[in-house]
């Protein structure tokens, strides 16, 4: 269901609410499921995969770069699209204050396209991770987490919508997935888009939040995480195929960014995969 942007986030602005429920689920290829919704409205944020939703009928395609509002009580119908997990972070909030003459957004189904945003993805396993922490202080800082996501989600939404600089982004970001483990330097990708490199520092501040050696850094990073979890390759091998040919200035990235060293999260999580999925090392920010 469409729904004005503005008109949404001024809604959100003045909004007070409680986070009643912040969860991960991966779920197999090819699942198939009905049932209503909570009593509660929801956001869904899509990590990896692809899927069909149907809130009282009205189809979304759900992946990675969109994201999907429940209202309480629907009929939701899901499909997992492809061959791969469909892997998500939903989030659950009760609506607290005045009432609205018009259905409230909050009511509705909608769907806020916002592209890859790896601040987004951090700040949605933050809050996961503080939801689920035991004690007072983390009900604060859940509530306040979850205002980050929206923001996030409001920005990065908002900026689809603006200047041509998108294209330039999804351009640039797909060439960096495609080639991580290529010799990549900043002034190599202005120089294939015709850009100097303010201007794609500044598309790449605007839509990741983050400049494009550190979107790169962390990318290679994220690709090495998998790696190390999921295969038996030395550490040098895992560091040539992200693209550091160096095994040392590798290590001492890697430590730099995610406070462990290869070695180290192999022997916190190789017996525990379902820890790496739900984020438990998140990268650092280098801004």
């Amino acid at each position: 269901m469409e729904i004005e942007l503005n008109s949404l986030i001024r809604y959100y602005a003045g909004l007070s609410f409680k986070v009643v429920g912040v969860h991960h689920y991966t779920i197999k290829p090819n699942t198939v499921h009905s049932q209503m919704t909570a009593p509660v409205p929801g956001f869904l944020f899509p990590l990896s995969g692809k899927a069909q939703f149907r809130f009282n009928g009205t189809p979304y395609i759900v992946r990675q770069g969109n994201v999907i509002h429940g209202g309480p009580d629907m009929y939701l119908e899901k499909r997992v699209l492809g061959n791969e997990k469909w892997e998500y972070i939903s989030v659950f909030y009760e609506t607290e204050g005045k009432k609205h003459k018009e259905p409230a957004p909050s009511n509705r189904d909608f769907e806020l396209v916002t592209g890859q945003s790896p601040r987004l993805t951090d700040l949605l396993w933050r809050l996961w991770r503080t939801y689920n922490q035991p004690g007072a202080i983390s009900v604060f800082r859940t509530e306040m987490l979850f205002r980050c996501v929206l923001e996030e989600v409001f920005v990065c939404a908002n900026n689809r919508q603006s200047d041509g600089s998108l294209g330039l982004f999804e351009c640039v970001s797909s060439y960096i997935h495609e080639h991580y483990m290529d010799v990549l330097s900043v002034r190599k990708l202005a120089e294939l888009n015709d850009v100097n490199e303010n201007r794609l520092f500044y598309v790449f501040t605007k839509f990741s939040g983050m400049g494009p050696a550190d979107y790169i850094t962390e990318y290679r990073l994220n690709r090495a995480k998998e790696l190390l979890i999921t295969t038996d390759g030395a550490i040098g091998g895992v560091a040539k195929s992200v693209g550091y040919p160096d095994q040392l200035y590798f290590s001492r990235i890697f430590r730099k960014r995610t406070g462990v060293s290869p070695s180290g999260l192999r022997e916190l999580f190789r017996n525990n995969p379902c820890a790496f999925q739900d984020g438990s090392i998140p990268m650092k920010s280098a801004l």
